[in-house]
């Protein structure tokens, strides 16, 4: 398995040093923009992941050499404690888990999607240390999954979770569940 890296992390870090280094920052911006555009195309044509990661590496080895170049002229003039230093240092420490969205279709150029999944149950979590005894946060967090799948699959999680309720007292260790997971769950009638 190989880790690939966000782009919206790496990009995140040069926001935070925007009021210190305009310039450099959009100029920063603006290569990784070419990116994201690239992106939304193969997005709208619903390119399949092999054909997605055949049009990254033709189309984006050009941007990314333009980025690492400019990070790393960026890099030796900037202070290493400051924002723009240390955005730089973390666009370069990534840089080769950054490079590998050329060869994996399949993944995104960022995980925002999933970090807006998860938002609800992490904005929470100071809330839920003490929701009880000590088990009660492995009860929670499987809870919290059987939700966020819920509405992953477009399942309104309280009709679920009744019917679910309703359906395992009758049910044995015998019976097949899979049809009470959620990418498979049909409500009861």
């Amino acid at each position: 398995m190989e880790r690939v890296a966000c782009w919206a992390h790496a990009r995140r870090k040069f926001v935070e040093a925007e009021s210190e280094s305009p310039q450099a920052v959009r100029m920063v911006h603006g290569l990784i923009g070419h990116l994201y555009r690239d992106e939304y195309q193969y997005d709208d044509k619903r390119h399949s992941p092999k054909l997605r990661a055949t049009r990254r590496l033709a189309q984006s080895t050009q941007v990314l050499s333009r980025i690492e170049k400019v990070v790393q002229i960026l890099h030796l003039r900037a202070r290493p404690k400051s924002r723009l230093g240390k955005a730089c240092t973390y666009l370069l420490g990534q840089w080769t888990a950054l490079l590998r969205i050329r060869q994996h279709g399949q993944v995104r150029l960022d995980n925002n999607l999933i970090e807006n999944a998860i938002r609800p149950s992490a904005v929470g979590k100071k809330n839920f240390l003490f929701i009880g005894s000590p088990d009660a946060g492995q009860r929670s967090a499987i809870i919290y999954s059987i939700i966020v799948s819920c509405e992953r699959h477009g399942i309104d999680p309280l009709a679920y979770m009744t019917d679910l309720l309703h359906r395992l007292p009758t049910m044995s260790n015998q019976d097949d569940l899979d049809p009470l997971l959620p990418s498979n769950w049909k409500e009861a009638l």
